[in-house]
């Protein structure tokens, strides 16, 4: 079985056994109530931040598959690219909460990086701590890689496309983080704060993992009117880096109402969060691709599979005569 059939079954396994979401109204402050546990199918357990990861690139590689059937690209490149991605994802996201967040510890147990594991004492963990900085870094190289392997010279076209589907991804997975009590806000007396009750609090704060999805999602809905109703797709690195300067340029705005999460921004001053430190070169990284001047492209020829089969035979063929 495929892995993207493998994802797909998941999905839809865990649509059906999603249990009722509870909202409670107290002091005109909305506090959340979600098992951390998730959901058990077949006697297994998830949780949601997993669900909502797998969901994400589920529905990232129907929309990813749409790109390709319009631009007659290989279909066979999806599956590859799912795998570069979700590997790249964890991976990237994984090594940068550990070098970015917790380096003093993570520096001392190296091999818990890779490891889903804690050796003192031993036990399951998981990968608890990933960072969105290191997955974009993780994703950027592996389609570097990919791109070595199946497409030379073109890394801006997989990148502008793909950044696509992963605004949304980010949008799932923040919601992730809300429904296990993650990544959570300041305090605050708005009425839309959150009490969240899993941390032992009596308090609202900012459901800032909330404000993240919502920014998330309309950058996927920009993006793609971008790629369908203009010509940015044509201008190489111009979806890439309006993704960057969007996706970051939100982050290191919605950090000023998020709780610190810790890493080197104290050696810094605290001035800025390290989640914002982190954001700056990648904000100017993705302003650069946005402004810089950029001719349009002309519509890649790709060539199919047969064309590439007759194109061998008639080698062969001269190279007999």
């Amino acid at each position: 079985m495929s892995l993207i059939s493998l994802l797909t079954a998941y999905s839809e396994a865990s649509a059906e056994a999603l249990s009722p979401l509870t909202f409670h109204l107290s002091s005109l402050a909305l506090y959340i109530n979600w098992n951390p546990d998730g959901i058990i199918i077949d006697g297994l357990p998830f949780r949601w931040y997993s669900m909502m990861f797998l969901i994400g690139f589920t529905i990232g590689y129907f929309i990813f598959k749409k790109y390709l059937i319009r631009e007659k690209a290989p279909l066979e490149w999806l599956d590859s690219l799912l795998m570069y991605m979700v590997i790249a994802t964890i991976l990237g996201a994984r090594l940068g909460h550990c070098i970015f967040y917790d380096w003093d510890y993570y520096s001392q147990h190296p091999l818990e990086m890779i490891l889903p594991v804690k050796f003192d004492p031993f036990r399951f963990t998981g990968f608890q701590g990933l960072a969105s900085h290191g997955g974009a870094i993780g994703i950027v190289f592996a389609l570097w890689l990919w791109t070595r392997n199946h497409y030379k010279g073109q890394i801006f076209w997989v990148l502008d496309r793909m950044v696509i589907p992963t605004a949304m991804v980010g949008g799932f997975i923040r919601l992730g983080n809300l429904f296990n009590s993650e990544i959570v806000g300041q305090p605050t007396e708005q009425p839309w704060g959150f009490i969240f009750r899993q941390l032992g609090e009596d308090f609202a704060r900012h459901p800032v993992q909330l404000y993240e999805s919502i920014s998330y999602f309309l950058i996927f809905v920009l993006l793609s009117w971008m790629y369908w109703k203009t010509d940015a797709r044509l201008k190489r690195g111009r979806l890439f880096g309006m993704f960057f300067l969007t996706i970051f340029g939100a982050r290191f705005l919605l950090e000023f109402v998020k709780r610190s999460q810790g890493g080197f921004e104290d050696a810094l001053g605290g001035v800025l969060t390290t989640g914002q430190w982190l954001s700056i070169p990648l904000i100017l990284m993705g302003l650069y691709f946005v402004l810089r001047p950029m001719k349009k492209q002309p519509e890649y020829v790709f060539q199919q599979p047969k064309q590439r089969a007759t194109t061998t035979k008639s080698k062969r063929k001269k190279a007999k005569k």
